[in-house]
């Protein structure tokens, strides 16, 4: 199974969505802390649900399970932590939260795009929610759009 990920900074609608409709998503799984702040533009949570919708005839999920804690985020943000302390501190947490118990493997049948603000997935956590997935349920393919 193939799952996507995708940030929305440094894109404009008409891309972000284009991304979205060429790849066929029909699944946005949201995992930012905050979905409904005024910085988010046109992916605030009402608004992104509606465009997805009406744009793409995609289903939109916020799931802030797989979001960092406050604390961790602003942690790295802030520069008080180093990303590799992040990424060892968000990995627990996953395991913590059990979170490959929580969600339904079967709703990723429906081609599903992990969805977070930075620009590249590299330095985000959204990489790193596929890559626990992974080792925990095997069988995903992780495509960056």
């Amino acid at each position: 199974m193939e799952v996507c990920t995708l940030g929305f900074t440094r894109r404009s609608a008409a891309e972000f969505f284009g991304i979205l409709r060429q790849a066929g998503i029909k699944r946005l799984l949201d995992v930012r802390l905050k979905n409904d702040s005024q910085l988010a533009g046109f992916t605030k949570r009402d608004d992104l649900a509606f465009f997805l919708k009406e744009l793409c005839g995609a289903e939109y999920v916020h799931e802030p399970r797989l979001a960092p804690t406050k604390d961790m985020l602003d942690g790295f943000k802030k520069k008080k932590l180093s990303w590799d302390d992040y990424e060892r501190r968000f990995r627990a947490l996953l395991a913590e939260r059990k979170v490959e118990e929580m969600l339904d493997r079967a709703s990723f049948a429906a081609p599903t795009a992990l969805l977070c603000s930075e620009p590249v997935a590299e330095h985000c956590h959204r990489r790193l929610v596929l890559e626990y997935l992974q080792s925990k349920w095997g069988g995903i393919e992780i495509r960056h759009l």
